[in-house]
């Protein structure tokens, strides 16, 4: 078995606000092998780009708390010191950023940004550095990349900047490359593309990639394992086919009922889990889910244990195996896919 890359072991992120600790993370353990495409899927407020800011310090801070362990290549980066961080940062983790109009400097050059970061970690003459901004440009799929590199951010669509984002993290040939939410705010076929993008490098160049997104339907076709979180925690994790044809909790159940399927008929009101995300200033006792939950039960008043039910197929629920068959085939509407090939073009 493949020696996994990066392991994260109970990891808890707590920030202290004047309305009292924010409880982001929530006990989170996931590993990472070379190679290996990993998405964590949730809604807004899940915890799951908090905790892939906490893998390079990103969030830091006075009133930042974490406990736990990221085991990097023997580095352990919840406790590494700014400087070592910096090291890795770029070079050997680099991430990709939701919004590409915030992360990049309005007022320098797109090749000059793409220099500066390839300058930060390697020794190159100028000439290097150019055709290597060139040649990473060229790869994310960027035309006349020599010219655009001339370019300001404002001279690029919103997918050119997302690929000059995708060009940025690549420039050290890094070895776990983190896209949080890379398709955000961009067009369905845009987002095709920069999906199509990202797979296509992965398969080049063999970097690992964990990927943060709120849609399931977006990693059907591009990851290797999914992670479920809902209010901090880890509720399911699995390999895709897990998720798609054997889902274990009820959450993943409505993310799966949510996505928009070619075979629904014109017109159909997608169905949507009824209430809110649980605040995680005062999150509830027990299982966080099941206040939103039409199959809780008393026993859901104690925090579940995130069980293996096999092969690493887990989920933190309290219904049996049996139980949650049951009530699938019940309720089918509530799962969305028969099939993965059934999600629409995202």
């Amino acid at each position: 078995m493949t020696e996994p890359i990066l392991v994260i072991d109970h990891l808890k992120v707590d920030f202290q606000t004047d309305e009292g600790t924010v409880h982001a993370v929530d006990d989170v353990s996931l590993s990472l092998a070379p190679g290996e495409v990993l998405a964590i899927v949730g809604e807004s407020g899940s915890g799951k780009s908090v905790t892939a800011m906490s893998l390079l310090g990103l969030n830091r801070g006075p009133n930042a708390r974490f406990t736990g362990t990221a085991m990097y290549k023997g580095t352990e980066l919840l406790s590494a010191s700014n400087d070592d961080l910096r090291k890795i940062r770029g070079a050997e983790i680099a991430m990709i950023f939701q919004d590409p109009m915030t992360s990049l400097n309005p007022v320098q050059r797109i090749g000059d940004q793409i220099a500066e970061q390839i300058l930060a970690h390697e020794k190159l003459s100028k000439a290097q550095v150019r055709d290597r901004v060139v040649e990473l440009m060229e790869r994310v799929g960027i035309p006349r990349a020599a010219e655009r590199a001339r370019s300001y951010p404002h001279e690029f669509s919103g997918g050119m900047r997302q690929r000059v984002m995708i060009a940025l993290a690549l420039s050290c040939s890094p070895n776990v490359l983190i896209a949080d939410e890379p398709t955000t705010a961009l067009d369905v076929t845009i987002q095709a593309q920069i999906l199509e993008r990202i797979k296509d490098l992965k398969e080049e160049t063999g970097t690992a990639i964990i990927l943060v997104t709120h849609d399931l339907g977006v990693v059907a076709d591009i990851a290797d394992r999914i992670a479920v979180m809902y209010g901090g925690r880890i509720v399911e994790q699995g390999t895709v086919d897990e998720i798609f044809y054997d889902p274990q909790h009820p959450y993943t159940w409505g993310l799966l009922g949510s996505i928009t399927r070619v075979d629904r008929p014109r017109g159909e009101r997608l169905p949507s889990i009824a209430g809110l995300p649980p605040s995680l200033l005062d999150p509830p006792a027990g299982c966080h889910f099941r206040a939103r939950c039409p199959h809780e039960f008393p026993k859901c008043l104690e925090v579940p244990p995130l069980e293996d039910r096999g092969c690493g197929h887990a989920d933190r629920c309290w219904l049996t195996v049996e139980e949650k068959r049951a009530k699938r085939e019940v309720r089918p509407g509530e799962i969305g896919l028969a099939n993965k090939e059934e999600v629409a073009p995202v």
